[in-house]
């Protein structure tokens, strides 16, 4: 999410034309085009923040800035040649960052939240606990997980709580 992406088309020498077919999961489908004998661009309901990353006759290269949810979906290079026509399809999955938050509850239980991640993040204790976590979706495709630390001991004073997600791991720890 907010990074740019790229995604490579075939390379081939001697290119008569090149399409960029773009299916996202929200929205209409896009084109981005190029035909060598007229040496032209064109592009079809596209948004500004997809363009080719340099000069289509050199490289058909696709450049995403600013990837948001927005732009999952497939995204298929067809490549016409002198020596054939050839295709590349990529599924663009967007990866969110949860959110991290670690307070206590009015009853002094530590409470781990991992908000708005995508997918939804995992959340466990350093201590066992018999937590079971509570997820909520979002209209955006997000998920926000929250688990409540039950400890088996009440002596415990402090805990940490990890959060694993395919975009990278987070910890806090709370006295409560």
């Amino acid at each position: 999410l907010g990074n740019s992406s790229v995604l490579t088309c075939p390379p081939k020498s001697n290119i008569t034309m090149v399409t960029w077919k773009i299916s996202p999961k929200v929205g209409g489908p896009c084109t981005l085009g190029y035909r060598a004998d007229q040496n032209k661009t064109g592009r079809t309901n596209c948004s500004d923040s997809m363009n080719w990353k340099c000069r289509p006759d050199r490289d058909p290269t696709l450049e995403i800035r600013q990837v948001g949810i927005a732009h999952e979906g497939d995204y298929t290079c067809e490549v016409v040649a002198t020596e054939g026509n050839f295709h590349k399809t990529y599924h663009l999955t967007v990866l969110v960052p949860p959110r991290l938050t670690l307070y206590c509850d009015d009853h002094g239980n530590p409470m781990c939240m991992a908000a708005a991640g995508k997918p939804a993040a995992q959340i466990s204790w350093v201590l066992e606990s018999n937590s079971t976590p509570n997820e909520e979706g979002h209209d955006n495709g997000t998920v926000t997980v929250l688990s409540k630390f039950t400890a088996h001991h009440t002596n415990v004073t402090n805990t940490t709580c990890f959060v694993s997600h395919p975009a990278g791991n987070q910890s806090k720890s709370i006295a409560c």
